[in-house]
C-alpha cells in the first residue's frame, strides 16, 4: 500500500526524535487504516474538511469588526501558524504532517470575538472555558456531532498549544512556539495598519535583536529555534532571542492587547455574547437539534456554551437582533 511505503520512508528520513506515524498511540475509537494516506495525513484532512475549521474565516484575532480587508482572522492566523511550523518540523526532519494537523486543529475551539469571547464564557459560566480545552471537546465530540476521531498525538497538541501546556512530542513543542511567533509578529503588523503602533514604537532592544520589519522577525525567530533546537529533545530558542521574543510579548500586551483601539469593541462583543448565554439558558430547548442532543449528557450550561463558542461573529450579532431588536427597527 501507498501508506505503508510512506511510513517506511519516516522510518529512514525522520530524525529519531520525530514521532511515527505507524507508531501514533491511536484514536479514541478504533477505525480501520487508509490505503493511501498515514494517520496524521487523515487527521489533517479530517480537519480542513470540518465545519469548524471553515468558520475560523468569521472569527475575530483581535480586532473586533475591522474596517479593511487585510486584518487576520482566527483562520489566516491558523494558517500562518501551519507554514511556520511545517517549516520548523521539516527543517529538523520531525514530522510535518503531524504538525501540520495539530496546527490547523489548535484554535478550532475559539469563541467568536477572540480572546474577548473566551474571557466572557471563562468568567459567566460556572465550570470556567478555555479554549484550547474546547478545542479538543470540538474535535472529540462535537464536530459533526460525534467528533473527529483524530489520533492521541494531535489531540495531545492540540490541548497543548498554550503557553502554560506541556505537548508530549517535539511536534507539539513546535507548535506551541509557532503559535506565538505567529501572533506576536501578524499582531504587530495588524495594529501598526490600525494606527495603534508605529514601528518605530517596538522596543528598541527587541528591534535590534529580532529585527525591524515584519520579514526579519520572523526570519530571525525560525531560524534561530532550528539552529538551538537541532538534534535536542526539546523545542526553544537561543537565550537572546527567546527574551526579546518574550519582551516583545509583553509589549503587546501592554499596548495593544489590553489597551488600545483594537479593545474599543470589546465591551459591546462581550454584552452580545452575555446576553445569548442567558437567554438560552433560560430557554435551553430553544437551542439547535445538534445542541439540543448534548444536554441530557453534558447538562443545559454546556450545551449553552458550546453552542455560543461555535459561533462566528456575524453569526452571533444575527442571533442577538433577532431575539434582541425589533424587525421593525433592523430597516431604519
Amino acid at each position: 500500500m501507498i501508506r505503508q511505503e510512506l511510513e517506511r520512508l519516516e522510518e529512514t528520513t525522520l530524525s529519531p526524535l520525530a514521532a511515527k506515524s505507524s507508531r501514533c498511540r491511536g484514536r479514541l475509537h478504533e477505525t480501520q487504516p487508509c490505503e493511501i494516506r498515514t494517520e496524521f495525513q487523515r487527521d489533517r484532512d479530517k480537519i480542513l474538511h470540518c465545519k469548524s475549521f471553515r468558520r475560523l474565516k468569521h472569527k475575530t484575532q483581535v480586532f473586533i469588526s475591522p474596517e479593511g480587508d487585510h486584518y487576520r482572522t482566527r483562520l489566516t492566523h491558523t494558517l500562518e501558524v501551519s507554514q511556520i511550523a511545517r517549516t520548523i518540523a521539516r527543517a529538523l526532519r520531525l514530522n510535518e504532517d503531524l504538525t501540520e494537523a495539530m496546527s490547523l486543529g489548535h484554535d478550532l475551539g475559539h469563541t467568536p470575538f477572540g480572546h474577548t469571547g473566551e474571557r466572557l464564557l471563562n468568567e459567566i459560566s460556572s465550570t470556567g472555558f478555555k479554549h484550547n480545552v474546547h478545542s479538543l471537546r470540538v474535535v472529540d465530540i462535537l464536530e459533526g456531532g460525534r467528533g473527529l476521531n483524530l489520533t492521541w498525538e494531535v489531540r495531545d497538541g492540540i490541548l497543548n498549544h498554550t503557553k502554560s501546556g506541556k505537548p508530549a512530542t517535539l511536534e507539539g513543542q513546535i507548535l506551541s512556539i509557532s503559535d506565538r511567533i505567529a501572533y506576536i509578529n501578524h499582531d504587530i503588523d495588524d495594529a501598526i495598519r490600525a494606527g495603534v503602533l508605529s514601528e518605530g514604537e517596538l522596543p528598541r532592544e527587541c528591534t535590534e535583536i529580532l529585527g525591524d520589519s515584519h520579514k526579519t522577525r520572523i526570519d530571525r525567530m525560525v531560524k534561530d529555534l532550528i539552529q538551538s533546537s537541532e538534534g535536542k529533545s526539546k523545542i526553544s530558542m537561543s537565550r537572546e532571542v527567546g527574551q526579546a521574543t518574550e519582551q516583545l510579548r509583553d509589549f503587546m500586551f501592554e499596548r495593544v492587547y489590553t489597551d488600545s483601539k483594537a479593545k474599543e469593541e470589546e465591551k459591546k462583543a462581550m454584552y452580545i455574547l452575555e446576553e445569548l448565554f442567558r437567554h438560552f439558558l433560560r430557554h435551553p430547548y430553544s437551542l439547535p437539534e445538534e445542541y439540543k442532543k448534548q444536554i441530557p449528557v453534558y447538562g443545559e450550561e454546556q450545551a449553552v456554551c458550546d453552542y455560543i463558542a461555535g459561533m462566528t461573529d456575524r453569526y452571533a450579532v444575527r442571533i442577538f437582533q433577532d431575539l434582541f431588536v425589533p424587525s421593525s427597527w433592523k430597516r431604519i
